[in-house]
């Protein structure tokens, strides 16, 4: 049993039951998700987008105060959109750097390498297909140049807090003193710009959720009827989390042939999909204490919608 089938059937199995958020991203995932990040309700591209734009060179300043070379190491770097601006800017400048795209989908890195082949040529990029620690641990390896990793589009909101202090704190053992880390950040706002976020008008959330249903059926050889379940958005303003569920319209069995098992869905029954966490002033500097780094520098757009904010280990 592969770990797609091991962690759909811990999810399903689980009381009350949820599905890991890792595996949104097949072939069918990544180009929803891509139309996602297009679509006018969804804020946090054009605003990631703009702070690159508008700040890479203060960036850049504090990745290098001495000029000296780096790698830039990016983990997730999805259709590479918003990292290309810094790449850019940087080759454009003859910065001595290197480029690790980190991501356990295949498909992800092959056409990000195809487009920034075509668009950068030249540029020094060296794809690692593989988990995140891993890539670490084998950068290790074969370089020693400071690191600059850029963990952004708000991923980090997509843990649970424990979550994402257990990840913070192994990825703070797998970089160096003199390393940095750039990671975006989804503010608190109104709450009705968040949810709005999280469930278009277009429903292009709603597929990219059911999408996971189908690629169980791809896989797994599932039997999911998609039809039988509404998607639905929440959040709660004080925790500051927009959680995503799919909703069971009827009751229902549905038999997975590669787990052997049949599992019944009650009438309203919810399947946790995603969190999607905004944070605060205040949480930020917490997060950051508690996971052994410090906050050097926050960069906002214009309407502080979005930050990214650059910590170093304490």
């Amino acid at each position: 049993m592969n770990s797609f089938a091991e962690d759909v059937l811990k999810g399903l199995s689980a009381n009350p039951r949820y599905l890991p958020s890792m595996y949104f991203y097949d072939e069918a995932g990544d180009r929803l998700f891509k139309e996602i990040t297009k679509l006018e309700e969804y804020y946090l591209t054009r605003c990631e987008e703009e702070i690159l734009n508008n700040q890479k060179e203060k960036m850049l300043q504090c990745f290098s105060p001495d000029g000296a070379g780096f790698n830039l190491i990016e983990l997730g770097p999805g259709d590479g959109l918003k990292s290309r601006i810094l790449l850019e800017y940087l080759k454009k400048h003859q910065v001595d750097f290197e480029y690790f795209p980190i991501d356990i989908s295949d498909n992800v890195l092959s056409l990000l390498e195809k487009n920034l082949s075509r668009k950068l040529p030249g540029l020094k990029i060296h794809s690692m297909n593989m988990d995140y620690f891993k890539a670490l641990d084998e950068l290790h390896r074969f370089t020693h140049k400071p690191s600059i990793v850029l963990f952004l589009g708000s991923n980090i909101g997509n843990f649970k807090h424990q979550e994402s202090v257990n990840f913070l704190k192994a990825l703070h053992e797998k970089i160096d003193d003199d390393d940095r880390l750039l990671i975006g950040m989804d503010l608190k706002k109104d709450a009705k710009l968040i949810l709005a976020a999280y469930d278009d008008k277009k429903g292009i959330t709603r597929d990219f959720n059911l999408n996971y249903l189908e690629r169980i059926n791809r896989e797994l050889r599932g039997e999911f009827l998609p039809e039988h379940f509404f998607h639905k958005a929440v959040y709660d303003q004080e925790s500051g989390e927009a959680k995503s569920f799919l909703v069971s319209k009827c009751k229902h069995e549905v038999y997975i042939g590669a787990l052997d098992q049949t599992f019944v869905f009650d009438k309203n029954e919810a399947i946790f999909m995603e969190v999607s966490k905004k944070f605060d002033g205040y949480s930020i500097e917490q997060l950051a204490a508690e996971t052994g780094f410090r906050v050097e520098q926050y960069f906002y757009d214009n309407s502080r919608y979005f930050t990214n904010v650059i910590w170093r280990k304490v």
